[in-house]
């Protein structure tokens, strides 16, 4: 499932309130620890805010990729081949300012003719494919083997315990955003008119020599609202947000009567009913966002002066409509794989996850599939924030059955990092494990596109997961020659080190070592991946 992260704002206050040039040599050599690296001091800048994830940690003290540092000291003007990148997401921004001229174009298919001109089994993929239909909402998993009946009685068991234990949490968050919103239109309503203002800044706020107790309970209120956000307007933005996606929740991901499959006509447990969907895997409504902000992390046009920039400067994204408002698909994700691997695709990024997944082996067989054919999966880690490795936390799609051996060697799973370096640098939302999670890579307020030509900062592994994507195409596009385990082994190996303590699910008192909540345990470094990819070239 992919949805926008709305982090805790419900502390002790208010919830007291509601109930009362050309390439160039490398200069320097691979970074290989970073314990001995300062602590960043000052706030960022409004630049860094937005492009943290592509700077280096020695010369910023922010815990991005080194992104701009291989550019300038190793990249420089060298395009490299070119790496076509699946983004198997929700459906994506064709049109946008800074993706139309990076976007894959099947150039044996002819556009709006209804026929199959290259024979691959789909009409008029130009640009990738739409196994959505025009479905948009959808059911979690285990809300769908409810409504089914799927599986054994232990299955039914457990996903009617995870709806007996979500639904009430969704409802009980919907009224609390809706009256914390409440709480805060009626005392913006009344500073105003205090102020005799339609707009105010927290200085103004400050200034205001309050006479009554309504007037400081508004004072109060507002003052705590402004630690969440640089204006009142853009606090109730957000909390008109978090008012949305629990209602979507309780509308659809979680109510086990809605059906948001119908539309499609095709019988979605079963793997051999493949005609279905079509050739369009263009966004079918504004707030289907999540797939036009990976694709940007990953590609976003560098030079055009706009934006945002992506990771890779020579890649072709393929745009793969299978994850709706809700749980994906096993057989969606499974014919997904295939048709990236089937129509060139090296790299696929897949930002969801979920905890159930009946017909898991479709997909395992389709991720087995892509090894066979040397292509390169990289997968969100997905943010409850728990250990994956403990057996009561699956996260689907993996690599690792029941924490077994590796399927196959072309599988990375990402964490997220924040952009403060030192014992907060993981996320507070990001999964982990020794077993499950490979690598860690920046993932809060990430800055890209977002559909009509606007861009938006994000958090989530989902954004981590394409940060990645990025790093692997750019060292792919330099040196082709390597396979895509070996592409991996190079991220993985060539990140960065550090032993300093971290704390785990935002609580301060469960903290570990990188090497204990990640295979590598590692941060993504882009220069230091490409001396790597060098090296090994070479052998």
């Amino acid at each position: 499932m992919t949805h926008k992260l709305y982090r805790p704002i419900l502390g002790y206050f208010i919830a007291s309130l509601l109930m009362g040039c050309g390439a160039t040599a490398i200069i320097s050599t691979p970074v290989e620890n970073i314990d001995s690296m300062p602590l960043k001091i000052a706030d960022m800048t409004e630049s860094q805010k937005k492009s943290w994830s592509h700077a280096d940690l020695l010369t910023d003290t922010i815990p991005g990729m080194s992104v701009d540092k291989a550019y300038r000291e190793i990249i420089g003007n060298k395009k490299g081949t070119k790496v076509i990148v699946a983004v198997l997401d929700s459906g994506m921004d064709l049109t946008h300012e800074d993706l139309d001229d990076v976007l894959w174009t099947n150039k044996k298919e002819k556009p709006g003719n209804n026929i199959d001109d290259d024979n691959n089994g789909y009409i008029d993929d130009i640009h990738g494919y739409n196994l959505l239909g025009e479905s948009y909402d959808e059911q979690l998993e285990y809300v769908r083997i409810l409504r089914l009946k799927l599986g054994d009685a232990d299955l039914q068991a457990k996903a009617q315990a995870k709806l007996d234990k979500e639904y009430p949490e969704a409802l009980a968050n919907k009224q609390q955003y809706e009256q914390i919103l409440q709480t805060v239109k009626n005392a913006d309503e009344a500073v105003k008119e205090h102020l005799g203002k339609s707009e105010y800044t927290k200085e103004d706020l400050s200034g205001i020599k309050a006479e009554t107790e309504t007037m400081q309970r508004n004072v109060a209120v507002l003052t705590q609202m402004f630690t969440y956000a640089d204006t009142i307007p853009e606090l109730m933005e957000e909390l008109e947000g978090g008012i949305k996606h629990f209602s979507d929740q309780l509308n659809y991901n979680l109510n086990v009567d809605f059906d948001g499959r119908k539309v499609v006509g095709d019988d979605p447990y079963d793997l051999m009913d493949t005609k279905y969907g079509n050739g369009n895997p263009q966004n079918r409504v504004k707030d289907e966002s999540h797939g036009t902000h990976v694709a940007g992390i990953i590609a976003a046009e560098r030079n055009n002066g706009i934006g945002a920039k992506g990771v890779a400067n020579n890649v072709e994204i393929m745009s793969i409509r299978a994850v709706p408002n809700g749980d994906e698909y096993d057989k969606d994700i499974a014919l997904g794989i295939r048709y990236a691997v089937d129509n060139g695709a090296k790299i696929i990024n897949c930002s969801f996850g979920k905890s159930f997944s009946p017909n898991a082996d479709w997909v395992y067989d389709a991720i087995k599939y892509a090894a066979s054919k040397d292509v390169l999966i990289v997968h969100a880690a997905g943010n409850d924030g728990v250990d994956l490795d403990d057996p009561n936390n699956p996260n689907f799609p993996n690599d690792q059955i029941n924490n077994g051996p590796e399927i196959a060697d072309n599988v990375i799973t990402v964490g997220a990092l924040d952009p403060e370096y030192g014992s907060e640098m993981v996320a507070s939302y990001s999964n982990y494990g020794k077993v499950n999670v490979d690598i860690f890579a920046p993932g809060t307020d990430i800055y890209s596109t977002i559909p009509h030509n606007e861009y938006e900062f994000m958090p989530g592994t989902s954004m981590a997961s394409p940060a990645v994507a990025g790093v692997a195409a750019l060292v792919w596009s330099q040196y082709p020659s390597l396979s895509a385990s070996q592409i991996k082994k190079i991220i993985l190996e060539s990140g960065l080190g550090t032993k300093t303590p971290v704390i785990l699910g935002g609580n301060s008192s469960k903290s570990s070592t990188m090497d204990e909540i990640c295979t590598s345990g590692k941060i993504v470094n882009a220069y230091n991946a490409l001396i790597m990819a060098k090296a090994m070239s070479k052998k």
